[in-house]
């Protein structure tokens, strides 16, 4: 028997990612894969003190007296078998899990929960990930080897091991360091972290916990007025079900949604889906073999959810919906879970309420404002009876608390008792819903006149408002006055409860309401008849938001789609509030029409690079209708933006007539800017349409007028243009002379999304030109870039790009994953491509001596099946 060491050691556990993949591809030259790594493992292993406890196929065990001897054989073996020769120009990918703990000696073998943990954490991990625990991190961090780091992932639960581990990643230099999260139960959580502990809800956690994890039942609806909890109460019951839902807990937020189709986006959002996932089919095959829990918060101002809900649970038999509701959603299977007041004192006493939850609730809260808060047998009854008052709903019992830091529980119950008599004798409806709003009131009527206007004009927020923002719409202050007035406003606010403030990545506040309390703003609003003027601020100001982000994305794209996304609820609101001016005032010439047909067009670059071309449509052809025909440069605008999505869309024809409108409208109102974006559009219309020849003489006399403007981002696209047509008609040296040009100019710009553009046209030109390694070289160059853009529209043609070259390399069976992978993600975008049928026959042309037509089939099939980033990432690596 072997002399094994005890006390503490460090386990690493290691296998090959995908080696049954590897093994089909590779058939009897897989021996020779796995004795090269065995190889080089075993020498990594042997340099560092680490004794080998077992192999089993592709997997180690073994044990290293140290942790940063683990950590040193690792960071070997990765840089090792990144350098190897494999067979058949494969790349084997190692994942590694590391440990440090005390297992005991039993036999000539270790065991017991360490070793578990160790090979855990390795199963959680990525081909060429080194992960590790939290205890081996910390011994290992002062012996790292040059150029290694850590990176801190979290906290992780590991299958069948009880409580959370804290995980770290080594990050070597030279190595891949970014990968997808690990393979942890819930590691694709996106539960928000309560800033307070829950109250009173033992008894219904524990309820729905069991319900939902028995799996007898699929959705669970909590239903209540607005501020029973039911947001609270169904983030606590998700938090306790991470174990049980292996592939991720989400959390969805959906007070500002009202449509199925943004629910859709908003679903794909959260899962983190590739932009051309957001809507079905495709969403939904992503979620299809998910065991997975969503929770679907304030569903029940969204048309269509229902669904939504029925689609979702249809296509993921495994996954399970909590859902919070104001009313039933009608779902058949759907469980109904009425989430009842907190419970009440049965007496005055000391005793008895310091065992109530609502009592419990409002000295929880009184402490946050007031430390020193007690119960006693002098505020006792008051504090009972205030609870009583509010029908022991949370959010009132908060409210109320809040205001403890000023008033004693006797003034405070002085006050409400006025409050609500007053308030009972004008108001209808359910006694809870009444003593919520009474409450609300209660608390709004306590504020200054100045934060109650502020209060109020926060309410036309959607999905809440940077402090530029509410000080433009919410203030009355001079511009120069705003920040500081504004930060003072909030801040009252949020002591009184009325107001929630987070962060942004950037460090910057962002302000927001509950939605129960936003919906009492708005009522507030609109019964001082501010509705129609606080709107109209609003719009305005996210009217200007949309023109300084066009701007912005001119130089920098990332930074202008990552704003524009967190205010897209703002403009969507700004947007249904213009339409709906319009549509009132029945005038062409109306604010709401111009800020529709503005806003819509401003936005136009966003519908078409972020994946919204089905709804920038919408909004276009709305603002279009109400637009009239008198000419203008806004009306120009639209009518090219309009025209640009319907090209994405696979309508050449519908886009040459709206093109041509607006060239016409350009030069009646004698706008050159304008003039030479809509001959942009309509060349791409025309040759699209297959007019190549008028395609090119409209490009040229684009270029024209786009030299003569000096707009650099302008001129790029009508190089890059003019250098497509020319292309198109074998002129190899002007297409690559306009390219070249145009790739100087966006660079001393600095835009990386037209850099990553006509770089991906150089590409195709160098492929069609004969120069295939070359266009290989710089396509795999160009993969990091595209999808760090996270653009649909730029993916699918970089995809189309890269399918071409493959199909010139000789290498059929990429080509072919990778054309069928566009062809789905174009579907299920809607976003055809109307040269598909001429490129695939051109394409098997090519390959017909390499693969046979059924293999060729077959891989296309596979290449649906996958994601086209995905396969991007596989060609960027090898």
């Amino acid at each position: 028997m072997r002399e094994l060491l005890s006390g503490t050691v460090s386990m690493l556990f290691s296998d090959i990612e995908g080696s049954t993949l590897l093994l089909s591809r590779l058939g009897r030259r897989y021996a020779e894969a796995l004795d090269g790594h065995r190889a080089v493992l075993r020498s990594a292993w042997a340099a560092h003190g680490g004794t080998e406890m077992g192999t089993e196929g592709d997997s180690f065990f073994v044990v290293f007296p140290t942790a940063e001897g683990a950590v040193q054989a690792a960071v070997q073996a990765q840089r090792a078998l990144e350098r190897h020769a494999w067979p058949g120009d494969e790349r084997v990918r190692v994942r590694m899990g590391i440990h440090t703990g005390t297992p005991q000696v039993h036999d000539d073998d270790y065991v017991g929960m360490d070793v578990h943990r160790a090979a855990r954490i390795a199963a959680s991990a990525h081909g060429g990930q080194a992960v590790l625990s939290a205890v081996a991190a910390e011994l290992a961090r002062d012996g790292l080897p040059q150029g290694v780091g850590l990176k801190d992932l979290g906290s992780h639960h590991l299958k069948d091991i009880p409580e959370p581990e804290r995980l770290f990643q080594l990050t070597v230099e030279g190595l891949q360091n970014d990968f997808p999260a690990l393979k942890t139960l819930g590691a694709s959580s996106s539960l928000p972290v309560p800033t307070t502990r829950l109250v009173g809800r033992g008894a219904p956690v524990a309820e729905l916990v069991d319900l939902v994890a028995s799996r007898e039942v699929r959705l669970v609806t909590l239903t209540g007025p607005g501020g029973s909890g039911k947001t609270r109460l169904a983030i606590e019951v998700a938090g306790n079900l991470v174990t049980a839902f292996p592939d991720g807990v989400f959390f969805l937020p959906l007070a500002s949604v009202t449509t199925a189709e943004v629910m859709w986006t908003t679903i794909a959002d959260v899962l983190d889906l590739p932009r051309g996932s957001r809507m079905p089919p495709r969403l939904l095959e992503q979620v299809a073999l998910r065991a997975a829990l969503f929770v679907l918060d304030n569903l029940e101002q969204v048309d269509g959810a229902d669904d939504v809900v029925t689609e979702l649970l249809a296509a993921a038999p495994r996954a399970a919906v909590v859902a919070s509701s104001r009313r039933p959603l009608g779902v058949p299977g759907e469980q109904l879970y009425p989430v009842p007041p907190l419970g009440l004192p049965a007496g005055s006493t000391l005793a008895a309420a310091e065992d109530s939850p609502a009592v419990q609730l409002f000295v929880h809260h009184a402490r946050s404002v007031r430390p020193d808060f007690r119960l006693t047998a002098e505020n006792v009854e008051a504090v009972v009876a205030i609870c009583r008052h509010l029908d022991g709903l949370p959010l009132a019992i908060e409210l109320s608390a809040a205001r403890v830091r000023l008033l004693g529980p006797q003034a405070l119950l002085r006050r409400i008792d006025t409050s609500l008599d007053t308030a009972s004798m004008s108001r209808h409806g359910p006694p809870r819903h009444r003593t919520l709003r009474e409450t609300l009131a209660w608390s709004y009527d306590l504020l200054p006149e100045d934060q109650r206007a502020f209060f109020r004009r926060l309410g036309v927020f959607a999905g809440g408002a940077d402090l530029d923002a509410v000080g433009a719409v919410a203030t009355a202050v001079p511009s120069g006055d705003r920040p500081a007035a504004t930060l003072d406003l909030v801040a009252d606010l949020v002591d009184a409860s009325l107001v929630v403030m987070s962060e942004t990545p950037d460090g910057e506040p962002r302000i927001a309401l509950l939605e129960t309390i936003r919906s009492f703003a708005l009522e507030e609003l609109r019964a001082d008849g501010e509705l129609d003027d606080a709107r109209s601020v609003h719009a305005g100001h996210y009217l200007q938001v949309a023109e300084r982000l066009k701007v912005t994305r001119d130089s920098d794209h990332l930074l202008a789609l990552s704003q524009a996304e967190t205010e897209l609820d703002n403009f969507r609101e700004a947007l249904a509030w213009a339409v709906r001016q319009g549509k009132a005032t029945g005038g062409s010439a109306s604010a709401g029409t111009t800020i529709a047909i503005r806003l819509s067009s401003s936005l136009g670059w966003l519908w078409y690079t972020g994946g919204y071309v089905v709804e920038g449509c919408r909004w276009l052809e709305v603002a279009l209708a109400q637009a009239g025909s008198a000419p203008s440069a806004e009306l120009a605008d639209c009518l090219g933006t309009y025209a640009n999505l319907l090209i994405a869309r696979g309508e050449a024809e519908r886009a040459c007539e709206y093109a041509t409108q607006s060239l016409v409208v350009a030069r009646t109102v004698t706008d050159v800017e304008r003039e030479a974006y809509a001959m942009g559009v309509l060349g791409t219309a025309q040759l699209h349409r297959g007019d190549v020849e008028s395609a090119r003489q409209t490009f040229e006399d684009s270029l024209v007028l786009h030299r003569r403007i000096g707009n650099q981002f302008r001129l790029t696209r009508a190089l890059g243009n003019l250098a497509g047509v020319e292309e198109e008609l074998g002129h190899y040296d002007r297409a690559e002379e306009l390219t070249l040009e145009a790739l100087e100019v966006v660079r001393a710009a600095g835009d990386l999304h037209e850099a990553a553009v006509q770089g991906q046209n150089l590409a195709n030109l160098l492929a069609v030109s004969g120069r295939a390694d070359e266009a290989g070289r710089l396509a795999q160059s160009l993969i990091g870039q595209v999808l760090q853009l996270h653009s649909p529209n730029l993916t699918m043609a970089f995809a189309n790009t890269y399918t071409n070259i493959l199909v010139r390399l000789g290498d059929p069976v990429r080509a072919a994953h990778l054309l069928g992978a566009e062809e789905a993600m174009r579907d299920r975008l809607s976003l055809p491509n109307p040269y598909q049928q001429e490129e695939q026959a051109e394409a098997w042309t090519a390959v017909k001596g390499l693969i046979s037509a059924q293999d060729w089939e077959r891989e296309i099939q596979t290449g649906r099946e996958a994601s086209v980033e995905d396969l991007l990432v596989g060609l960027r690596e090898g």
